[in-house]
């Protein structure tokens, strides 16, 4: 009788799979490339700038993303003026997980930075949002002479209260959680997309075409959503061990955060990093939630140009956004 329902499950997780992973299909950029970093492949999407007034720049997206969540909010914004590198982190979107240490920032960074010398990029502003913040921190750690200067949105490298999401504790486990991640998951989540999306973006609004533009639905497919849990309850414990070492980064660095950021804690991360980093600037937003990287893409812009040298001014920019936002709300 047992034999007999497993095989029955077993059966029906591949039929369950299968036709999920044909709701959930995104076909490929023809612009994206995946290249072999040493036994693993990296996907990017590279956009090089003819005459580039910036220094190249690396975008790396954060949890249950990849990378056109950022090509979605920076690419209209940058194309042209400087080498952009879009990067799918090793088990997201379309790159391989590679190695154990890949569910690790420590792995993540040293994978792009693999990849970063296999598109010639030897230097770069590197922008990161969420979870992909704990990855920019160990690339500046470990690959410093690579890092031009950092923009840190919405940033989650400290410990925080409360450990994480029970969905995530259900799918992290071996198998069990395998069955949870391709049964469970997948139908689930197609029908809270839209709630979720709208959530994280709160107290703002979420822009027109998110979900398709930033292919969100990708989170979805078991073995992604697989690793962002694997991911997310192994940052806790690196958050831990890296934390003390974030003064040691000499990087120019500017940290952009919402005040109503009920994702990861402006207080905890943002606010606690600008007074570690010697010389970081904390750029806070009134009334800006979790989505910074969208939001405050104009302010990235501003921090991006000032840690090139150029003038801007930041502040400016910020009461400029925050203009924009108590616009909205009368609205």
């Amino acid at each position: 009788m047992f034999k007999a329902s497993a095989k029955l499950l077993a059966l029906l997780s591949v039929v369950f799979s299968i036709a999920v992973s044909q709701v959930l299909a995104v076909d490929p950029s023809a612009e994206e490339e995946r290249i072999d970093i040493g036994g693993y492949k990296m996907n990017s999407l590279y956009l090089p700038a003819r005459k580039a007034e910036l220094p190249p720049i690396v975008f790396i997206h954060g949890a249950s993303a990849n990378l056109h969540d950022p090509v979605f909010s920076f690419r209209e914004k940058l194309e042209g003026r400087a080498d952009l590198l879009f990067v799918d982190r090793p088990g997201h979107g379309r790159s391989d997980r590679g190695g154990a240490e890949n569910a690790y920032p420590d792995g993540q960074a040293d994978a792009i930075a693999a990849l970063m010398k296999k598109r010639g990029i030897t230097k770069a502003i590197i922008v990161s949002h969420s979870f992909g913040g704990a990855v920019a921190a160990s690339l500046a750690l470990r690959h410093a002479d690579m890092v031009h200067g950092l923009v840190f949105l919405s940033p989650a490298v400290y410990p925080w209260p409360g450990g994480i999401a029970w969905y995530y504790d259900a799918a992290k486990v071996p198998v069990t959680g395998v069955l949870f991640s391709t049964l469970v998951v997948p139908p689930l989540g197609l029908a809270l997309i839209n709630g979720a999306t709208r959530s994280v973006f709160a107290p703002n609004v979420r822009p027109p075409g998110y979900i398709k533009g930033a292919h969100a639905l990708e989170a979805l497919g078991p073995v992604a959503f697989r690793d962002n849990a694997i991911d997310v309850a192994n940052l806790l414990e690196w958050t831990e061990k890296n934390a003390p070492l974030y003064g040691s980064i000499h990087a120019p660095t500017v940290i952009i955060t919402g005040d109503t950021d009920s994702v990861v804690s402006p207080e905890i991360h943002s606010r606690h990093l600008s007074k570690v980093i010697k010389g970081a600037r904390l750029v806070m937003i009134h009334n800006m939630g979790h989505k910074s990287d969208y939001v405050a893409r104009d302010v990235a812009v501003a921090a991006i140009e000032s840690l090139a040298g150029k003038p801007r001014n930041l502040r400016k920019a910020a009461a400029e956004l925050e203009a924009r936002i108590a616009g909205d709300h009368e609205k």
